[in-house]
């Protein structure tokens, strides 16, 4: 790695410093929330799912788990991130679409930079 801001005390002081400075390391938040969110916007849960209708539908997970599927990701994915962006849901839930594995993953865990 090369730090750009790097300082006489070593090439580690300066990558600490900026990390410190320009990262933001997430607290957490409840799954619960966003799960009762993703139920109202249509999410069908596993346990719901029924095997022969899975062909064109989206695997959805919550922090690593399997939660359940969507048949319209798009819609989902721009849903929820027009209510973090309206700052109704907390601004570290991280959401990932994932197109080639036909998932949208969902991140309220703590500790990700």
């Amino acid at each position: 790695m090369i730090c750009p801001a790097e300082t006489p005390e070593g090439a580690a002081c300066g990558l600490v410093k900026n990390l410190a400075l320009m990262a933001f390391v997430s607290v957490g938040s409840a799954t619960s929330f966003l799960m009762t969110i993703l139920d109202d916007f249509g999410v069908e849960r596993l346990d719901d799912v029924n095997q022969l209708g899975t062909g064109r539908s989206v695997r959805i997970f919550v922090n690593g788990n399997w939660y359940g599927t969507h048949s319209n990701p798009d819609d989902l994915v721009i849903s929820i991130l027009k209510l973090r962006r309206g700052f109704q849901i907390p601004k570290e839930i991280a959401i990932i679409r994932d197109i080639l594995n036909k998932e949208v993953r969902f991140y309220t865990d703590s500790g990700r930079v």
